[in-house]
């Protein structure tokens, strides 16, 4: 590392010795054009190895500056945020689905106030509320799996929490239930990450505008705005004072200036959190049981600490502190098989990382796959070992090293929900079964779309406890 400060910005004076990101060679490019079509994280792991923790390639054929350190992610995310926006083709991309939703949002006064609105919803008091919601449907689906656990029948875990985390966003949103709307929902979604995944691979402008699935890809997104459509008349019909999302969102005005959200923006927040709610979380809770089920002993002491707590209660918002070694596998997990496992910004005016030039113009690219995986902060980083978040453990890490959710002002505004929800769900799996894997099953590898999904799909054997 150069001993130039990381996170702040050289003085005028000094920036003419900074020195250009080195880059990939012409042949380097090429033959990462076509590596990164075939198996976008293997040529990505391998960029990281060969070339070190910032770079200048071509991702999919655009100039684009890697950056793989947590002092450059500190310094991109948080001390100069002002000067990182996401108008850049990753978030382009998105904003196709999510429109200038939060999640897609370029930045500047429109995100502040979509910010600013949305804040109030997922304070901790009102996460809390939502726990009721999250226990019931994962019981309902744990007592769906009994019949296939009694027959010794592989259940098919991906589709199944799916489904589970689609009905946990619905009910905490609206108060209702959507099933078979919501099934079809699922389909468009799997069916748009497929291509816009296809997209972030190859994505030269000129050639994907033109595609054939261009077409496909809008019609899709008209289905998806119309069940949107669906639950908001559904509600508004039916209004409540429970306190879920969209009561808290509509009740989220403005003081400044009296008004909330338009119904285009309430569409666009309500497409985005329902995609990030329940696509991130059920490929997360995909990945905990699948590690579970790989290391029986890790699984037993979850069992145990979860049966020592609870003694066959089911769990509260209060009881999550009580389930520390629980929430330490999930953070594993997280660090593993990140689900928002990239992301990008764009350099609105010159700036100095680690004393390499950004011009003006740059997009940046964050890579949590490899980042997560660096060895000066984690020894052995493929394998998993929940312990490496013990209170001691983390520590002795610098901030920053560990970020699932994002940092800075534009962390994860879910990150309470997401992690309430997934530790509910994995108690609450403890308590009823022990999963394993079947037998002859080889290793599930990655399917790198917008979020990171099993390739294939994960199915697992349960046996009753």
């Amino acid at each position: 590392m150069s001993s130039t400060p990381v996170g702040s910005r050289l003085p005028e004076s000094e920036s003419s010795s900074a020195r250009p990101v080195p880059r990939l060679s012409l042949r380097e490019n090429l033959v990462g054009l076509k590596d990164m079509r075939r198996d976008q994280l293997a040529f990505l792991v391998r960029s990281v190895e060969t070339h070190g923790d910032i770079f200048h390639m071509r991702l999919g054929g655009l100039p684009t500056v890697m950056i793989n350190h947590p002092d450059h992610l500190q310094h991109v995310l948080v001390d100069h945020h002002q000067n990182y926006d996401k108008d850049n083709f990753l978030y382009r991309a998105t904003r196709t689905v999510l429109r200038e939703g939060l999640i897609a949002n370029k930045g500047g006064e429109s995100w502040r106030t979509h910010r600013k609105l949305m804040q109030p919803s997922f304070h901790r008091s009102s996460v809390a509320g939502f726990t009721t919601n999250i226990s019931d449907l994962t019981a309902e689906l744990l007592r769906a799996w009994e019949p296939d656990a009694d027959a010794g029948t592989p259940v098919e875990v991906t589709a199944d929490v799916a489904d589970l985390a689609l009905k946990i966003v619905l009910r905490a949103l609206f108060g209702v239930d959507a099933a078979e709307r919501g099934r079809q929902f699922e389909r468009d979604f799997l069916e748009v990450n497929a291509i816009a995944g296809k997209f972030f691979r190859f994505p030269f402008p000129p050639l994907s505008w033109y595609s054939p699935s261009r077409n496909r890809l809008r019609a899709l997104i008209r289905n998806m705005d119309a069940f949107i459509a669906y639950l908001i008349s559904a509600r508004m019909e039916h209004r409540s004072d429970k306190p879920d999302l969209f009561t808290l969102l509509l009740n989220s005005l403005d003081e400044e200036t009296g008004t909330g959200l338009t119904h285009e923006q309430l569409t666009s927040e309500i497409l985005a959190m329902i995609i990030a709610g329940y696509e991130t979380s059920s490929n997360s809770i995909s990945w905990i049981f699948y590690q579970l089920a790989a290391h029986p002993d890790i699984q037993r002491r979850v069992q145990e600490e979860v049966d020592g707590v609870l003694d066959g209660r089911v769990p509260t918002f209060d009881d999550l502190p009580n389930l520390s070694y629980t929430r330490r596998v999930i953070d594993e997990t997280l660090r593993l098989f990140t689900p928002a496992w990239q992301t990008m910004r764009h350099a609105v005016d010159e700036d100095v990382i680690d004393g390499y030039r950004i011009p003006k113009g740059t997009d940046v690219y964050l890579n949590l796959f490899t980042f997560h995986r660096h060895p000066e902060f984690w020894p052995d980083p493929t394998r998993f070992d929940p312990e490496r978040f013990t209170p001691e453990e983390v520590a002795k890490r610098p901030r920053g090293v560990y970020q699932p959710f994002g940092s800075g002002p534009r962390y994860c505004l879910g990150k309470q929900f997401a992690l309430t929800e997934l530790h509910i769900i994995t108690v609450m799996l403890a308590q009823a079964f022990h999963v394993t894997r079947p037998p002859g099953q080889p290793p599930v590898g990655f399917a790198p779309l917008i979020t990171l999904h099993p390739k294939g799909g994960i199915r697992l054997r349960l046996q009753r406890r």
